[in-house]
């Protein structure tokens, strides 16, 4: 405790943001003077949990932040004069207790769940965003690309390229491990990825890495949005997320079998399973948003089907080439996921599913390696391939329909989220919008 004081003291911080995420996503801070930080450190810092939607009711509203010393960063965007660092915080009730609406707290069940079993959970998300132009204070909020660039495009006189490049250094100095950053295939929309990690520090990386991004981007006049399908006809933005399991005792990704075609070992294979068995009432968690369903459509490298596959951008689950040497990094890539999402809430219910189907032994299908987009409803029967929620509503549905995936949220975070996203999908469902003047106001 005595060393992060000083540490701060040394990096001449003047505030510290005491960071958590609520339900939904959002990150949340309680912000106090470097000069209660020892205390803070060493008692918590109380806050009103009822004023937080979801989280405490107003008769049991006292709450307290227990700081992750693990988790301090400088953010390198704040003036000297006003220097800033941040501490992610666990959420205690007052006896002490985990609370059971913090999502953290629910991404830590589940790893010691699935290391009660001899195994931890990696991942490494890939979060895509969109940069656009601001508009006038006066005029309505648009969707205008920052740039007119294409997939991997390179040009040093583009503005792009320079926030990219601020936002890799300030990304570097919070901490994450930057492995690449590149255009994305539609105009404005980009991807800086970085290195995998146990499941908790890269929740925590997925959250640092859009409020940094949000930051660098308003230094330079633009917004970045991680909404999944800001504008029509064109890619929307997903959450790639790349997962092992390691053994808890030896370290070896257990993913991983050199006797296998695809490389990949029964474990495996029955965790592929456990996720496309419960695909459906993840939908609902791990692309939680209206908007969400207007990126999972045909035609946008956004998968659709319930599959996995190797060479297939489609499926619902991809596997990436091994490489030899490199047995480590036998992955599953799970492509439905999108950045809107609450990265904890969405690790801790994809490993809870892949777990499940491990301890059920249940065995995957037969890899679809063809586009599935081309396949006729006949073929699709034929070969048992079923389709993901169309809306947000049947995603819903399909979770509420999920024990597991329950069990997984917990007691009190599944009903109170339900309820909130059956809210948001029936506010959306009786709002007339723009399309539907256009096409039956004069024509009947």
């Amino acid at each position: 405790m005595a060393d992060l004081v000083q540490q701060a003291i040394d990096d001449e911080v003047r505030f510290i943001d005491l960071q958590f995420t609520d339900i939904m996503g959002t990150t949340k801070s309680v912000t106090i003077p470097v000069s209660g930080l020892e205390e803070v450190l060493e008692m918590g810092a109380w806050f009103d949990g009822s004023s937080i939607q979801g989280f405490m009711r107003i008769q049991e509203s006292d709450m307290f932040l227990m700081p992750d010393q693990s988790t301090y960063r400088v953010m390198p965007w704040t003036a000297p004069e006003r220097r800033r660092a941040r501490l992610i915080c666990d959420l205690k009730r007052p006896d002490g207790e985990s609370f059971l609406g913090d999502p953290r707290a629910i991404l830590r069940r589940a790893m010691a769940y699935a290391e009660e079993m001899g195994y931890k959970y990696n991942c490494g998300p890939e979060l895509e965003f969109f940069l656009f132009k601001k508009t006038n204070d006066d005029e309505p909020l648009t969707p205008i690309p920052h740039d007119i660039g294409g997939y991997f495009d390179f040009s040093p006189k583009d503005e792009a390229q320079s926030i990219r490049a601020d936002i890799v250094v300030a990304l570097q100095e919070m901490g994450l491990i930057v492995e690449a950053s590149h255009h994305e295939v539609a105009t404005g929309q980009h991807e800086i990825d970085f290195k995998y990690a146990d499941a908790l520090t890269a929740a925590d990386n997925a959250m640092t890495f859009k409020y940094t991004v949000k930051a660098i981007a308003a230094k330079y006049g633009v917004f970045a949005t991680f909404m999944p399908k800001p504008i029509f006809g064109i890619n929307g933005s997903g959450m790639h997320v790349h997962q092992s399991l390691i053994d808890a005792t030896t370290g070896e990704n257990v993913f991983f079998d050199a006797s296998d075609p695809y490389k990949l070992s029964a474990t495996a294979y029955s965790f592929i399973a456990g996720q496309l068995a419960h695909a459906k009432g993840l939908a609902a968690i791990v692309a939680p948003t209206v908007n969400s369903y207007k990126r999972l459509t045909p035609g946008y490298e956004a998968p659709v089907y319930i599959c996995w596959a190797q060479i297939n951008r489609s499926a619902l689950i991809r596997i990436p080439r091994y490489s030899p040497g490199r047995e480590q990094s036998t992955r599953a890539e799970l492509r439905f996921p999108d950045p809107s999402c609450n990265p904890y809430m969405a690790f801790a219910t994809m490993l809870r599913a892949g777990v499940d189907g491990i301890e059920q032994g249940l065995q995957a299908s037969e890899p679809v390696n063809e586009d599935v987009f081309h396949f006729s409803d006949d073929d699709l029967i034929e070969r048992g391939i079923y389709q993901l929620p169309g809306t947000l509503g049947d995603a819903v549905e399909a979770l509420e329909n999920d024990p597991l995936l329950l069990d997984a949220l917990g007691e009190h975070i599944a009903p109170w989220y339900i309820d909130a996203k059956r809210a948001e999908w029936d506010e959306y469902r009786i709002r007339v919008s723009q399309w539907e003047l256009d096409r039956y106001l004069l024509s009947l």
